[in-house]
């Protein structure tokens, strides 16, 4: 007997691919301190325009309380998308803990500004 997922549909995201891609960068940047974890922390650095990308688990129970961080980011314009586990995207972070969301921080002196201007433009296009 086969198991129904009823959970809805998150878009767009991250095939196999470039959810190693993802994970690999929000790594770097947590070295270089250009990461913010947690739902609030993420909502914070996009309401003050601070996220470049936002990246989310798509295994998050319940799912509520990751689904504002999608409207905030159409609103104001930052790029998103879901990855399929929590407990990868916070050891990607350096946490033993689940993280539902991370956010990558502008900085424009940073070495890894390139990689983040790369992918968000590689998630623009999941997003089309």
């Amino acid at each position: 007997m086969s198991v129904v997922d009823h959970r809805p549909a998150v878009w767009p995201t991250a095939d196999p691919g470039m959810t190693e891609e993802i994970l690999d960068l929000v790594q770097q940047a947590s070295h270089y301190g250009q990461i913010k974890r947690g739902v609030n922390e993420v909502m914070k650095s996009i309401t003050r325009f601070t996220a470049e990308i936002v990246v989310i688990a798509a295994d998050t129970t319940p799912l509520a309380l990751a689904s504002p961080l999608p409207l905030l980011c159409e609103g104001k314009d930052i790029a998103y998308v879901w990855v399929p586990s929590k407990i990868a995207l916070g050891r990607s972070c350096g946490l033993s803990r689940p993280v539902v969301a991370v956010s990558l921080t502008a900085n424009k002196e940073s070495t890894l500004s390139p990689q983040i201007t790369l992918l968000k433009s590689k998630v623009n296009q999941l997003a089309i």
